[in-house]
């Protein structure tokens, strides 16, 4: 992993940024509204001038938002953060706010479709064109240089095609051309690899994936030397693409289990991943265990269990259900599986009980009849 990596990462994990209210409260406070109230219309007048620092409009400014990005910043190791709506919302106000009309960029052929498409459809309505480089060769990206380049951008591990590419070489190749080079880094998280500290000069995430680690609201974020941040925040503070408090504050309760859980797989721990050449020159290679199908996380389903058996056809009912309705196991995030669909998760309730015989057939009618009966023994 990072030579670079401090000690005290996990702690930053879950302490950094924060900033208590009046209250001292213990968790990080939730900040719902809309703007803020100022002593005079002069500390105002200031505020928005930009000659005071303060919260002002959560469109730009809000306390929650303001302790995710500073936590961010500290994981990546970088001097400033913006968040915004989406992951893609961070690649949009990126190359909103530091690209022109004429401008060009060289991109991986293998990044998200998302980013595909708004580098090859959408931005070249406004004169931003783009070249894909396929594979992870930096000669080809060298070679895919123009004199009007001045974006660089990779994803590494790519989604969905797990490219790895070297950064350093990149970041070498970027600077050399007056290019700056930006690394989507949301599959690693800063836990397992921090691209700044290989020569990168942007990080971007769309937190909606490991930063929250359980899928549950939609966020992106920029990572960078503070002049940078500062640009796209200008791009940020009138376009309004903003990270919404309560998806922030959501983000930041995800960073806790996800960053600990990373940290275990970077100190080898479990099945973790192994990455070698993390200095000089060389690239990052990751090599993310992939569980057997067996292993689910769903309890209903442990291996050998009543559950297990039944989805493996071993109860009378269960090869019917095996066969007419299989169950569906999900990744989750390379390292478990989990039971996503309708029939595993219901079939607590509905499914084994029809198949199992004798007593516990006699028991589970008897249960249902004990619970038909008690509205009328109460009423």
């Amino acid at each position: 992993m990072n030579d670079a990596m401090p000690d005290h990462f996990e702690t930053l994990a879950i302490r950094a940024g924060i900033e208590r209210s009046q209250f001292a409260e213990h968790s990080e406070a939730l900040f719902l509204t809309s703007s803020f109230v100022f002593a005079s219309a002069a500390e105002a007048a200031a505020m928005f001038a930009g000659e005071r620092e303060g919260f002002i409009y959560s469109r730009f400014t809000n306390p929650t938002v303001t302790m995710l990005q500073k936590r961010l910043a500290a994981l990546e190791g970088a001097q400033g953060c913006i968040a915004t709506a989406s992951g893609m919302a961070a690649i949009l106000a990126t190359v909103m706010a530091l690209l022109k009309s004429g401008d060009h960029i060289v991109a991986a052929r293998g990044i998200f479709g998302a980013s595909q498409t708004l580098f090859g459809a959408i931005l070249p309505k406004f004169g931003v064109t783009a070249s894909f480089v396929p594979g992870c060769d930096p000669e080809d990206f060298k070679k895919a240089l123009k004199p009007n380049t001045k974006l660089v951008f990779i994803e590494t591990p790519s989604n969905p095609l797990t490219e790895v590419h070297d950064i350093a070489a990149l970041a070498r190749i970027s600077h050399e051309a007056g290019a700056y080079l930006a690394v989507d880094n949301c599959f690693c998280t800063p836990a397992l690899q921090r691209p700044l500290e290989f020569g990168a000069d942007l990080v971007i995430h769309s937190a909606t994936k490991h930063l929250d680690g359980q899928g549950r609201v939609l966020g992106g974020a920029v990572c960078g030397a503070q002049p940078l941040i500062d640009e796209i925040f200008k791009f940020m503070r009138t376009a309004g693409p903003t990270l919404s408090p309560f998806n922030a504050w959501v983000i930041l309760k995800g960073l806790d289990p996800e960053i600990a859980r990373h940290g275990a797989i970077r100190a080898g721990a479990g099945a973790g991943a192994t990455a070698r050449g993390a200095s000089g020159d060389h690239a990052r290679f990751l090599s993310v265990a992939r569980l057997p199908p067996s292993a689910c996380a769903c309890p209903a389903a442990a291996k050998g269990g009543r559950r297990d058996r039944f989805l493996r056809g071993q109860g009378r009912s269960g090869s019917r259900l095996a066969r007419d309705r299989p169950m569906s196991l999900a990744v989750d995030h390379g390292e478990s599986r989990r039971c996503e669909d309708d029939d595993h998760s219901s079939g607590e309730h509905d499914a084994w009980p029809h198949h199992a015989g004798g007593a516990r057939r006699g028991r589970h009618q008897r249960r249902l009849a004990a619970r038909r009966r008690w509205p009328r023994d109460g009423g």
